[in-house]
């Protein structure tokens, strides 16, 4: 499970202090998958990092009492320096798991072709996501976090493929989905939250959220 306890964020933006999280607790259980709705600028990324040890809340205790993903986007674990081959090896050694399985796991969902024994720094942004994606979905995590959805990519094959093993996974795995758009979440999740003036607002539905939301958003 995770489990956010009085959980406060903010940061000064330099003309006032911007409140990410106010005083919030919730928990998600394992085999109960959440997406959460949040309007741009409201701190999405920064909550998802706070759930992956990305970020340390100003308050509170976060309990993980499961093997949570990095999220989804997320490139501070990769050496832009060297090529997708060496760092899918590289992390699968800190991980424990296989190099060779991670490596020929990455390299089939990725699509890279001959990319993929480049260094990293010399891809574009959609195939720097795609080899995000595909690492984070070759390693082994009970709970998976996930920025806004699917990696912008215009690749119809890997859209496919990845799709397809997400569908998978959530047959035996968590999802915390955040993202500002409902229709990103109803493949993922059905119970659902609202991230909005420092509030998470839990409803057991995401047809619940979704009209707290839309009231939210465009009354």
């Amino acid at each position: 499970m995770l489990e956010f306890l009085d959980v406060s964020k903010s940061f000064w933006t330099g003309q006032q202090r911007k409140v990410i999280l106010d005083r919030v607790s919730f928990r998600v259980e394992l085999g109960r998958s959440l997406g959460i709705l949040a309007p741009n600028g409201t701190g999405k990324t920064t909550l998802i990092n706070m759930m992956a040890g990305l970020e340390k809340p100003d308050e509170g205790v976060i309990n993980r009492g499961c093997n949570i993903s990095f999220p989804l986007g997320f490139m501070g674990g990769v050496v832009t320096k060297i090529s997708a081959l060496e760092n899918s090896r590289y992390i699968a050694r800190l991980y424990g798991l296989d190099p060779d399985y991670v490596e020929s796991f990455c390299r089939w969902l990725c699509g890279l072709g001959e990319y993929f024994d480049q260094p990293i720094g010399t891809y574009s942004q959609g195939m720097r996501a795609r080899f995000s994606f595909a690492l984070m979905l070759a390693l082994d995590f009970d709970m998976y976090l996930i920025d806004e959805g699917m990696p912008g990519t215009t690749d119809v094959e890997f859209n496919r493929k990845a799709g397809d093993i997400l569908r998978e996974r959530l047959a035996t795995t968590t999802i915390i989905i955040v993202s500002h758009q409902p229709q990103t979440l109803e493949k993922f999740a059905r119970s659902a939250a609202v991230l909005l003036n420092g509030k998470l607002h839990m409803f057991d539905t995401l047809e619940e959220a979704r009209q707290l939301y839309d009231y939210e958003t465009q009354g």
